[in-house]
């Protein structure tokens, strides 16, 4: 299946800051774009708009005066949605109200061609729902861009449930040849991204309502050793909290009220007080005057001495390159193997001079492990990562705890003491990730390569969850989670059956 034609007219419905971007990757492609808004005059608007930022393009030498001048004269404002007859493909990208799509497909119908695609932006409601109201359902599918859409590469290609393969493999050539990067989905709650980037903000806000520690320093963690562009808190507050929080609520109902989804009351609150982040001065952070003024800054440790040696039992497994981080440092590392399997030991530790223990999270609690011991968190790389979170019991000691920091502050990390909560910080997080790749791979959503592009290109994580599996061990995702299931057994952190699965199969 080729792509749509560069003389075929895109028609773009809806002209706010979405329905604008989406017209603006058309037209850079190379095709007349038309745009149509119900607002008598928004249309005109919107084309002015979107020739300004062109402009800017020109100014920044990242398209030529020349490719601008053609542009604007395949840009149209249209005054009426008969306008669009002759269009090849129509976007809509109107108010996110099932109603209100549904209507304007039945009057879209009536006035395009047969052979003419038709497309929903929808990043909430179901393609199949909006396309059960058309004559002809199968030119319909979903075409979820991603805000700003001229500068995202991604684009979700979201077949319903009467969605002609080769209408979706149109799309999907069409996509591509508009410069972006397709990934092909099905019609279920969420599409790709918003249904597996759940953990990473109900983790994060989960972790705060149990006390593990405050925004800032979950941010620092997330961002610090996690590796992910921006912490959970700071990007909630980046898009809004009553978006964020409605497309959680959305995706919590449609999977009628699955705890696994569930929003979070502190974040409910948040909402409710009028504190919607950025565009309202205040959110999880303060908003005003100088960028960052009043921000709180995350908890981080005070300077302790460095142990003078620690002695290596067993495998540190995902935290393997801290030995060679250690020795670096010029702290004597001990490594004593022999009699530790034998012994019935299955978790690598770094042993103190005090006679204190270090172990990597894995979703108990740190009292579990034994007397006088710190967790620590995992990180995507720990030579790159800059911050590490650790976590005492009651019965662990100052001593312990200030030569667990020290050891850390001489492999140059700056140290955040958190909460001790089950799977900490980052582990829990990957791990619910991880989980929710598998599951909705199982379930048919979407192949594993598309799922780790989505995830990669829509919300910049720093590894797709696949390619996290694989590095971490194909069974570290599974044993987090069910260690932590175990001692929160409410089902939101029980392991998928998927995830089970291919934990089985990693073991035989």
């Amino acid at each position: 299946m080729t792509a749509l034609d560069l003389k075929s007219p895109v028609a773009v419905v809806g002209t706010g800051t979405m329905g604008q971007g989406i017209a603006q990757v058309a037209l850079v492609a190379g095709h007349p774009v038309r745009l149509y808004d119900a607002a008598p005059g928004r249309a005109g608007e919107a084309a002015a708009a979107i020739v300004a930022r062109l402009d800017r393009l020109v100014e920044k030498d990242r398209l030529t005066a020349a490719d601008r001048d053609a542009a604007r004269e395949r840009l149209t404002p249209a005054g009426a949605l008969s306008d669009l007859a002759g269009c090849g493909v129509v976007v809509e990208a109107v108010l996110e109200r099932l109603d209100v799509k549904q209507q304007l497909f039945r009057e879209l119908e009536e006035v395009v061609g047969e052979d003419c695609l038709l497309a929903t932006n929808t990043s909430s409601l179901s393609v199949t729902a909006i396309g059960g109201a058309l004559r002809l359902p199968g030119r319909f599918l979903g075409l979820h861009f991603f805000n700003p859409a001229p500068l995202m590469p991604l684009v979700e290609v979201v077949s319903g449930f009467a969605t002609d393969p080769e209408a979706a493999d149109r799309a999907l050539e069409t996509v591509r040849a508009w410069g972006r990067t397709p990934v092909s989905c099905a019609d279920q709650p969420g599409f790709v991204v918003n249904r597996i980037a759940r953990p990473f903000y109900a983790e994060a806000f989960e972790l705060y309502e149990l006390g593990a520690a405050d925004p800032a320093t979950i941010d620092a963690v997330l961002r610090e050793s996690g590796g992910f562009r921006m912490g959970a808190f700071e990007l909630t507050d980046l898009i809004g909290q009553d978006v964020n929080e409605a497309v959680t609520r959305s995706v919590w109902e449609s999977f009628f009220q699955d705890v696994r989804f569930r929003p979070s009351l502190a974040q409910r609150r948040l909402v409710e007080s009028g504190r919607l982040g950025r565009k309202s001065g205040h959110g999880w952070f303060p908003y005003g005057g100088e960028e960052g003024a009043g921000r709180p800054e995350p908890h981080t440790a005070a300077p302790e001495q460095a142990p003078g040696h620690v002695t290596l039992l067993g495998d540190l497994g995902p935290a393997s390159g801290l030995v060679e981080l250690i020795r670096e440092s010029g702290i004597d590392l001990r490594v004593e193997d022999e009699g530790f399997a034998a012994e019935g030991e299955e978790k690598g530790r770094l042993v103190l001079p005090g006679g204190g223990t270090l172990v990597l999270a894995d979703g108990e609690t740190v009292g579990e492990y034994g007397p006088d011991l710190v967790s620590f968190d995992l990180a995507l790389d720990y030579r790159a990562a800059t911050r590490i979170a650790l976590a005492a019991s009651p019965v662990t000691s100052p001593e312990t705890l200030a030569e667990a920091v020290g050891l850390f502050q001489a492999l140059g990390k700056k140290v955040s003491v958190v909460g001790d909560v089950p799977g900490m910080i980052v582990a829990r997080t990957v791990a619910r990730i991880i989980d929710l790749a598998f599951d909705a791979v199982a379930r048919g959503v979407a192949g594993e390569e598309d799922v780790d592009t989505a995830m990669r290109l829509g919300v910049n994580y720093p590894l797709g969850p696949f390619e996290w599996s694989r590095r971490l061990g194909d069974d570290w995702a599974y044993g987090v989670l069910d260690a932590v299931h175990e001692r929160e057994p409410s089902g939101r952190c029980a392991p998928s059956l998927a995830l089970l699965r291919h934990a089985f199969a990693a073991a035989k």
